[in-house]
């Protein structure tokens, strides 16, 4: 048969990567990605997957980021039995982040099925359970840069470095289809920029069938910026932040991000350019064990200001796991600059701290990442005036700033030129792993710089090509389409919240019990022509 690829995560949107391959010698994932973003989205992640765990034979991963492993554990709970095929660092990190992401699982469900319980529903299950992932570790197999392996029969593949991560690679295939010669397939997983702190740029050959290529940034592009320059904005935003009065909060992911924000800090603390008192908390269990790993290869990392034996261990530095050791952060109410995970809000203690500190006029939220549509820090960074958290209202008085040269993701001009360098292409480029508008303005790029339009493919979730050695894909008809495109940016749940807190503003805007009555009368009419 012909090599087959499915889209089944990463189309459309920048969550949930997963690429199933199927050819004569069996079939297997690229990654395996939980799915981030509104409630519809997020509810893919309790869904039964659609293929069947137990017959996928190996599982390739570009990286240890959740969107792109989170959903490993589900897969072993569901019959998945063959290695797990990563770097050494990528399994290392990963050891923690699983279990972790399960015990997150365990704590949301518990907290949904009170409710559902209160509201006399059926209750749910965890996506799974920290002990699922615990087995799901058990099959790993750790590879090196730039050595062949086979995972299985008809197939070679080679890490390449991306540049994105601690042990993130892009992954070059070589796939026997029956013809003269194999197929040959770059996934680039995410791609780092050229300017990075730990990590070079990243690499890999060139004259490809077929590149699968993410496009995060694929419509904007970034200041120039060096990692020098980056630390100075790092710097004025702290100095602006402590003159407010209140403390800075900053969502960060706990892999990478929160470990570049410790290592900048520890160099601004040393050089005296910010307040020498300023007590910095890393709040997230996760990111503490996290930062062990990397002290652990900080051999292989690159650009480090700090002597190893100083990285992330600065006297001001307060990593905390206990619970009372988190809570008791929320009693500073200045002064003191708290990183916490998530990175979009969406779970973790960053949660509390943004409840405790949103509504003060002095704190000041610094956004460092991308932001996902329908993400609470999507919604925080896009000006809202009240968001809700764990069923609290909360105005959001404080100050809110972004600095996108922390981006781990290449921007436009660099996923350009390394499309470009991969070149020629002689099947087709796909772009994932990015928003439509930012797929469609690369791929007018792409087509700018003398690309074929037909050779580049913008898939959607579920869509299937078939590929073959030297041809363009062929198109074949998704099977059942999971979630439509438009639901993928703003849905139902995004704005019932939106109307729920513009109704309650409504409300109290009115002068008198009689408005505001005429105004509930209706709505509940409305409600009525509804049918049930």
């Amino acid at each position: 048969m012909a090599t087959k690829i499915t889209f089944r995560g990463g189309a459309g949107t920048v969550t949930g990567s997963c690429y199933l391959v199927e050819h004569d010698g069996g079939r297997f994932l690229v990654d395996c990605g939980m799915f981030q973003g509104n409630k519809t989205i997020r509810e893919l992640n309790y869904a039964p997957f659609p293929f069947d765990p137990g017959a996928i034979d190996y599982l390739l991963l570009t990286h240890a980021h959740i969107d792109h492993s989170g959903l490993v554990p589900k897969l072993t709970r569901h019959g998945f039995a063959g290695p797990i095929h990563a770097t050494a660092p990528t399994l290392d990190l990963l050891t923690f982040m699983l279990p972790d992401s399960g015990k997150i699982q365990e704590g949301e469900v518990e907290r949904k099925n009170r409710t559902l319980r209160r509201q006399g529903k059926p209750q749910i299950e965890a996506i799974y359970t920290q002990a699922d992932a615990e087995v799901a570790l058990e099959n790993v197999a750790p590879h090196g840069l730039e050595e062949w392996f086979e995972p299985g029969p008809g197939v070679k593949a080679r890490f390449w470095n991306a540049g994105h991560i601690l042990g993130a690679v892009s992954i070059e295939l070589a796939i026997d289809d029956g013809g003269p010669r194999p197929l040959r397939v770059l996934f680039s997983g995410d791609l780092g920029p050229d300017e990075k702190v730990f990590h070079l740029a990243p690499d890999a050959p060139e004259g490809f069938d077929y590149v699968i290529c993410e496009s995060t940034y694929g419509d904007r592009d970034r200041e120039d910026i060096t990692v020098e320059a980056r630390r100075a904005a790092l710097e004025r935003e702290i100095v602006e932040a402590m003159k407010r009065g209140g403390n800075l909060v900053i969502p960060s992911f706990a892999v990478e991000r929160s470990q570049e924000l410790l290592h900048d800090i520890g160099v601004l603390l040393a050089e005296g350019r910010i307040p020498a008192s300023t007590p910095v908390f890393l709040d997230s269990p996760l990111a503490s064990r996290v930062t062990k790993v990397f002290i652990r290869h900080a051999d292989t990392l690159d650009d480090i200001a700090l002597d190893e034996a100083k990285l992330f261990r600065h006297p001001n530095f307060r990593i905390t796991e206990d619970v009372e050791d988190s809570k008791a952060i929320n009693r500073i109410s200045g002064g003191a600059i708290i990183i916490s995970a998530s990175g979009m809000c969406e779970a973790g203690r960053i949660r509390h701290h943004l409840k405790n500190n949103l509504w003060r006029r002095e704190a000041t939220v610094l956004f460092v990442g991308y932001q996902a549509p329908g993400t609470l820090g999507a919604i925080i960074q896009g000006g809202a005036d009240e968001v809700r958290i764990h069923g609290s209202d909360i105005k959001v008085r404080a100050t809110i700033r972004s600095l996108g040269s922390y981006s781990a993701h290449a921007d436009q001009a660099e996923l350009l030129a390394w499309i470009r360098e991969r070149l020629p292409v002689s099947g087709g480029i796909f772009l994932t792993h990015g928003e439509d508008h930012a797929r469609e303005v690369l791929s007018g790029l792409l087509v700018g710089e003398g690309v074929p339009a037909e050779r580049i493919h913008l898939p959607q979730l579920d869509d299937v090509f078939a590929l073959k050695a030297g041809k363009q894909p062929l198109r074949h008809a998704a099977e059942a389409t999971r979630v439509r495109a438009d639901q993928i940016e703003r849905d139902w749940a995004n704005d019932y919240v939106a109307f729920t807190l513009a109704l309650s503003r409504r409300l109290d805007a009115m002068p008198d019990d009689e408005t505001k009555q005429d105004l509930v009368a209706r709505l509940d009419a409305v409600l009525e022509e509804v049918p049930d």
